[in-house]
Parts: structure tokens; C-alpha cells; sequence
């Protein structure tokens, strides 16, 4: 069976490196020894592509060149992109092809529970490229999506990775949130006055406002959004970004190291040690989140399940329940 994701790469209407998001004149720093990770080899990591390859999913793990597949995917976790592989945004931190994208593909619901019940997921994590050609942004999608993996497999929790549904109407995270995933994440990605580099198709401060409007819909949903650092931020942009998440009421916050997926996309600035990260997570913990995961390798779905427990019993004792 091929390894090839079950797209057409080589279409005339995408690309996977914009021209504002070309960096060619900047070489990043040399990759140091604590982000490196070993080539996927084992059964485990076989048998999850096959199933996927077999349901014609696509994946984050893959069309973003996530530096943790080997090691998720011999588990038989992987992070499943739903509404196509091809985004209308062109952040220049993602690998993610840019372009127009097909129509959606109303059988993926149903291949995706199918699939997330042959792996036998206990928790599972879904998310899209940006659908800006939709006119509420893929929103009824995610919510079939969601219902699917209900009826399929009703232990399962589900936990979305959604875009920011900037160019819809109220009614598009409505959708979503009466779907009723067990964890809505969407993420930052940076600080406020990077995003004209980095991601110029979204606003921070709309962005943040949706994650607030989530617990105004549902105060017990669990909400989470992440970072990246090593773009060019510095520690107070970061101390503001995780007051911000407080202030929309937060419960879990990644942050991670950013990788050049190609010389043409935004550069590394810098990589952040491991004893920086350290420092991140108490902080994050001493402003009130009830969840933080801080490390170089850390990605918004990397241990989701573990995590997600976690979560939850964090919730408890702070009720006074545990």
C-alpha cells in the first residue's frame, strides 16, 4: 500500500509554500540534540497508517510533518484532518498545502468513526485545514463529525482542534458546541504582534473571544489553546498570552518548540532549552490552569489522551471532589 497521503500534490491550485511566507535568505539556528526523534519504524506505526490509508483519512500528524508520529502513531493515536488537506489560509509556520479546496465529502463522518473504532480510541482528536470558502466555516461538519464518533464509539472522548470561524456568523461555534466534544481547542499559535508574519489570515484578540464564547455556551466544557515559541517572541509576550487565555477562562494550555517545516516558511529565531519550558509551565500553573504540557516536543494533540484524564482530575480536586 502506498505512504502517500491519498491526495493529488501536484495540483495546479495548491501550494504548500506561499510567497508571503517565503524566508529564503535566512538560515535557521542548528537543531539541538533534545528535538531530535527517531524515524518511524515499528508495527504499530504501520498498522495505524494502513487504517487510515484504508478509510481515506488524512491527518495532521502527517500534512504538518509533526515530529511526534513515530511515537504516536505506534500507539495508535493519530490526530485526524477532516474537510480535505487543502487550507485557504497560508500561515507561514504551516506546512499545510494552500489553495482551493475540494468540495466536502459527506461519507467522512462515517469513515471517521469508523476508524477511530478499529483503532480502539479512547480519546480522540479532530481537526481541519481553514475552510474560508464555507460559508460557516466546516462548523455543521465538525458537529457530524462528532455525532458519528458518538454512535460509533459512545466511551470515546473527543476532543476538536477547530479554525477560528472568523468570516461566519455566531451560529458556525454554536454548532459545534451543542455537538458536545469533551474538549474545544483552539489554538493562538503566537504572540499578538507576531501574527502579521505568522498568521495573517486570523485575528488574535477574535481568536481568544472564541474561546471565551465557548464556556458562556457551555460553562463545563473543557477549553484549550496553544503556542508556539521559538518564532521570535519574547517572555513577556508569553506571560501576556497566558493571561490573556486566563481572562477567556482557559483550562489548558500547550506551548511548544516551532520547527522550520522548509527554508521558505517562517524561521526558527531561536531554540527554546528545556529549562525554559520548566519555567513556562510553573508559570502557567501559578496563573491558574488547570492543565499545562510545556516541553520542546509538546504539539496540541501529543499525549491528548493521558492529558485529558489529567484534566479532569485536576477539575475534581479543585471542586473539592477528588
Amino acid at each position: 500500500m502506498s505512504d502517500q497521503p491519498p491526495s493529488l500534490r501536484a495540483a495546479a491550485n495548491r501550494t504548500r509554500h506561499p510567497e508571503k511566507a517565503h524566508r529564503p535568505d535566512q538560515a535557521q539556528p542548528k537543531k539541538p540534540d533534545w528535538i531530535r526523534v527517531k524515524a518511524p519504524t515499528s508495527q504499530g506505526y504501520k498498522d495505524t497508517r494502513d487504517i487510515l490509508r484504508e478509510n481515506k483519512l488524512a491527518t495532521v500528524c502527517e500534512e504538518a510533518g509533526c515530529p511526534n508520529v513515530g511515537e504516536c502513531w505506534s500507539q495508535g493515536h493519530a490526530t485526524m484532518m477532516i474537510m480535505g488537506e487543502i487550507c485557504t489560509r497560508g500561515c507561514s509556520f504551516c506546512n499545510i498545502i494552500t489553495g482551493k479546496p475540494e468540495q466536502l465529502d459527506p461519507f467522512e463522518p462515517g469513515r471517521v468513526a469508523h476508524a477511530v473504532a478499529k483503532l480502539g480510541l479512547k480519546h480522540v482528536v479532530i481537526t481541519s485545514v481553514d475552510r474560508d470558502d464555507l460559508a460557516d466555516g466546516g462548523a455543521a461538519h465538525f458537529a457530524q463529525v462528532i455525532r458519528a464518533i458518538r454512535h460509533r464509539s459512545p466511551d470515546s472522548t473527543i476532543e476538536v482542534l477547530t479554525p477560528d470561524f472568523l468570516k461566519c456568523g455566531p451560529e458556525a461555534l454554536e454548532m459545534v458546541v451543542e455537538a458536545r466534544p469533551d474538549v474545544f481547542n483552539h489554538n493562538l499559535e503566537t504572540v499578538p504582534g507576531l501574527y502579521p508574519s505568522v498568521r495573517p489570515g486570523a485575528r488574535y484578540f477574535h481568536s481568544l473571544r472564541l474561546l471565551q464564547r465557548v464556556k458562556e455556551l457551555d460553562p463545563t466544557m473543557f477549553t484549550k489553546s496553544g503556542i508556539m515559541v521559538g518564532l521570535g517572541e519574547d517572555r513577556q509576550g508569553v506571560m501576556q498570552v497566558m493571561d490573556d487565555m486566563r481572562a477567556a477562562d482557559v483550562d489548558f494550555m500547550t506551548i511548544g518548540q516551532y520547527l522550520q517545516p522548509t527554508p521558505k516558511h517562517h524561521r526558527v529565531d531561536r531554540f527554546v532549552t528545556p529549562e525554559e519550558f520548566k519555567g513556562y509551565e510553573k508559570s502557567a500553573y501559578g496563573k491558574g490552569f488547570l492543565m499545562v504540557s510545556a516541553t520542546p516536543l509538546t504539539r496540541s494533540s501529543y499525549h491528548a489522551g493521558d492529558d485529558f484524564a489529567r484534566l479532569r482530575d485536576a477539575r475534581l480536586t479543585k471542586l473539592g471532589l477528588a
